[in-house]
């Protein structure tokens, strides 16, 4: 069985070596979709009895590993130094500094990376992580898959 939660947050970024507007500094209202699978808890007396995994606990450990840390942030690429200089010289700014530029593809992988773990067999039916896609717009979206 296959379970996907999605969740949204808000976050800006630039591509740095970008040949249009992307280059300079914006926001999107990101979505995320989780996608699960495992076997249905049968379980009389179980609250998640018939379930893969309960959604809520999908979303809190999103929330908590993830969203959480990059929502209302500045996700920059490492290697994008006039950026990086700047928010690190604002007191408080909250910034996450990423190993590459930070493009639909890039964060759905480090997504990917990041929740893989959290979700692993959560509950001794065999869930694991499948898929994570990043929408960048509603209209573009990465998706990250397990190999």
């Amino acid at each position: 069985m296959l379970i996907t939660r999605r969740l949204e947050f808000d976050a800006g970024h630039r591509i740095p070596d970008h040949k249009s507007q992307c280059r300079n500094l914006h926001g999107h209202r990101y979505a995320i979709e989780i996608t699960l699978s495992g076997d249905i808890i049968q379980r009389e007396g179980d609250s998640a009895n018939g379930m893969v995994m309960d959604f809520s606990e999908v979303k809190a450990l999103a929330q908590e590993h993830l969203v959480g840390v990059w929502d209302h942030a500045f996700l920059v690429y490492s290697g994008d130094t006039a950026v990086l200089d700047f928010l690190q010289s604002l007191p408080g700014h909250k910034t996450v500094v990423l190993d590459t530029p930070p493009t639909a593809e890039n964060l759905a992988q480090e997504a990917f990376r990041i929740l893989d773990a959290l979700y692993r067999d959560a509950y001794g039916n065999r869930i694991r992580l499948e898929r994570v896609r990043l929408y960048e717009t509603p209209n573009c979206w990465a998706d990250a898959v397990r190999g």
